[in-house]
């Protein structure tokens, strides 16, 4: 007997720790084990992109041509009185083209924001409008999404350039204990073409996979484990039953009412 309770106690810690072992992450990784950090982890700009994208200069009026929705008021830090300041957003097109005022049309096909910047700068300097043009460009409207097996599912502002993961999986107050860790969706949309790619948690594999990085618009589903979708069947199939027995009941009354007045 007493045989028979260490052999059931046993059994018990051992399934215990197989329950607790589903939901850790990054399982096989080593302590103090360096990773290489992928080079293309920041956000890069995409078609329909929308920005916000200032010029200034040590002699504030010579950048107010490019700032056209920009009061000088707000370059210089002045008094905002009479004046607009509020900055204009501007849509990168479907070329992946933006319009900027005086110099026109640049590219910023899968440009970081410093890249583009530099890149104005650079066109701002060679037309001889500014020779000392220091450039700001902000993302106006970036988010992703998070559905699933999360405490918060729902959509979240990128207010960063680089957002791991683990990060927009945090802004979702982390993965339920019925998420599946090993099999994460991540749906991507890139030059037309959209991709679903399933990363593993638990595994440091995931440091190099092209999803641990989040792109603007993109959705990641974490689906529910067995438990969890057998619980939701069960409550399902007894809903149905429920309402398939009022109906009987309701069905069974009206008939023996009739037959009374009858």
């Amino acid at each position: 007997m007493k045989r028979f309770a260490l052999l059931l106690l046993g059994a018990v810690m051992l399934a215990s720790c197989a329950s607790q072992k589903r939901v850790w992450y990054l399982q096989d990784a080593r302590p103090f084990t360096p990773e290489q950090i992928l080079e293309n982890g920041q956000i890069r700009i995409k078609p329909l992109d929308r920005l916000t994208i200032v010029v200034n200069s040590k002699d504030p009026e010579l950048a107010v041509p490019f700032n056209s929705a920009t009061s000088l008021a707000s370059l210089t830090g002045g008094s905002s009185t009479g004046a607009a300041t509020t900055l204009q957003v501007r849509t990168v097109d479907e070329h992946g083209m933006v319009e900027i005022p005086v110099i026109g049309k640049v590219d910023c096909r899968d440009k970081t924001r410093s890249e583009l910047a530099g890149e104005i700068a650079r066109r701002i300097v060679e037309g001889g409008y500014i020779n000392d043009p220091t450039v700001n460009v902000q993302f106006a409207d970036m988010k992703f999404s998070v559905l699933g097996e999360v405490a918060r599912p729902g959509r979240f502002d990128i207010t960063n350039d680089r957002v791991t993961l683990f990060d927009a999986l945090a802004m979702a107050g982390d993965l339920t204990v019925y998420g599946v860790r090993n099999e994460v969706a991540v749906a991507r949309e890139k030059d037309g073409v959209r991709t679903i790619e399933y990363v593993d948690l638990t595994s440091k594999e995931l440091f190099s996979s092209p999803s641990f990085y989040i792109q603007q618009n993109d959705v990641i589903y974490v689906k529910p484990n067995k438990y969890k979708a057998q619980s939701g069947e069960i409550s399902q199939n007894r809903s149905f039953y429920l309402s398939l027995v009022g109906t009987a009941i309701s069905v069974a009354t009206l008939v023996i009412t009739i037959t009374n007045i009858k």
